[in-house]
């Protein structure tokens, strides 16, 4: 479904109103009454009906008639609820073009109001090349029910957290402005991915700097688990750049030394190929397989020191939780030796589609007086309790307080609602 930001030239605050509505009454349905739309609104006027029927019109929401009137957010409509939170923050005032396309997101230009431009990264877990995400990645821990959206919310907030971490570390990544729902706003990198990069001056260099990285990272607890050409960007200079995190997991995970090789085989695989580096291999006749004598030029996993910070701890990487560092201390201790399994599947090696840059550009203006007004003392930044992702909890159908502090304070970091 292609983002039309124009459309939100021509929804009203009611409009607006209702989608937060049928947002909330997803904590705990997975497709929501028209009742329940209606009580939660709190329209003054009554209309929710007439409401409901323009956000079908433009495809924000998904209408099931099947036994009675019930209603669920599609993409778009968390789309438009995530931007709309965003420019009334003033992150960003417009919205570009489409300049990457993946398995699990999209990727569009936004323009600040003093013209500089970021990257906003729409989460879009659930398409149907990447559904197996539910079973390959750690987003649900120990919940039993998800839905894509939110799934795709807690992606967003996980890529934003370890992006903000590794900044601060001093690792080469984008710089993580903002995030709200399923989007992420970060820095735009000035360069290519390196799939596309065909000549490198310094090949050597630049391959000794993406090994590092892997080897640094590692050291500091993490393991990207998709590090490979497509998820490395290189500019004109040759600056390296890492992208796409929310897959990282902890060197204490079941196959963290399996990941580690994996991704060390693939970027000596890469540059092998298509910058025809040597590493001193030879071949062995009797199995017809390369062997790598350099020594030295492929990292060991257990040879790497792992004291240079615990970043894994810090973000609960998967695969290091809390009942794994009991585990480990009893075993330690000289009792049983613990399961350090954290729910994880079979690991599965996950590309980045290619960046597709042929897409029209789309301009977003908003008007101040079709714009709520960001409350001065709202912190920006996601920071919201982890309890707020969860849960079962229900909500009383009569009171709509929640719903008008979202819509009348507009506070940023207050519309994560599942």
């Amino acid at each position: 479904m292609k983002l039309d930001v124009n459309v939100l030239r021509y929804l009203s605050k009611d409009d607006f109103r209702v989608l937060t509505a049928v947002e909330m009454g997803m904590r705990n349905h997975e497709i929501v009454p028209s009742e329940l739309v209606e009580s939660i609104a709190s329209l003054k006027h009554g209309g929710t009906y007439k409401v409901l029927k323009n956000l079908l019109k433009y495809k924000l929401l998904h209408h099931d008639s099947s036994k009675y009137d019930r209603f669920r957010l599609t993409y778009l409509g968390y789309d438009f609820l995530a931007i709309k939170t965003l420019v009334n923050c003033g992150v960003f005032v417009a919205v570009g073009r489409q300049i990457g396309v993946g398995k699990e997101s999209d990727i569009f230009e936004v323009a600040k109001e003093d013209g500089t431009v970021l990257a906003m990264k729409l989460h879009r877990l659930g398409r149907i090349s990447f559904r197996s995400v539910k079973s390959k990645r750690d987003y649900l821990r120990h919940r039993s029910s998800y839905n894509w959206l939110y799934l795709s919310r807690l992606a967003a907030f996980k890529e934003y957290a370890f992006m903000k971490a590794l900044e601060e570390h001093g690792f080469p990544v984008p710089n993580a402005v903002d995030c709200n729902r399923h989007c992420v706003v970060m820095s735009l990198v000035e360069g290519y991915p390196l799939v596309q990069v065909k000549l490198l001056q310094n090949p050597d260099v630049v391959f000794e700097t993406i090994i590092g990285l892997v080897v640094r990272l590692a050291e500091h607890g993490l393991i990207h688990c998709d590090f490979n050409e497509f998820n490395i960007m290189i500019d004109d200079d040759e600056k390296v750049t890492m992208i796409d995190f929310p897959q990282m997991v902890s060197v204490s995970h079941r196959n963290a030394q399996m990941y580690f090789d994996r991704e060390v085989e693939c970027i000596f695989k890469f540059f092998r190929k298509r910058f025809n580096m040597s590493f001193h291999e030879t071949v062995d006749d009797e199995n017809d397989v390369e062997i790598d004598n350099d020594e030295g030029a492929r990292p060991c996993f257990s040879s790497i020191s792992k004291g240079a910070g615990s970043l894994d701890k810090e973000l609960a990487a998967s695969g290091f939780t809390r009942k794994d560092q009991e585990d480990i201390e009893k075993f330690i201790e000289g009792g049983t030796e613990g399961d350090a399994d954290s729910g994880d599947e079979e690991a599965e090696s996950f590309k980045l589609d290619e960046m597709d840059t042929n897409v029209v550009e789309q301009q977003l203006h908003m008007s101040d007086e079709e714009t709520f007004n960001c409350d001065e003392s709202a912190d920006c930044q996601r920071n919201e309790d982890s309890d707020r992702e969860s849960d079962g909890e229900g909500r009383d159908e009569s009171d709509d307080t929640e719903l008008n502090r979202r819509l009348n304070k507009s506070s940023c970091g207050e519309h994560l609602l599942f």
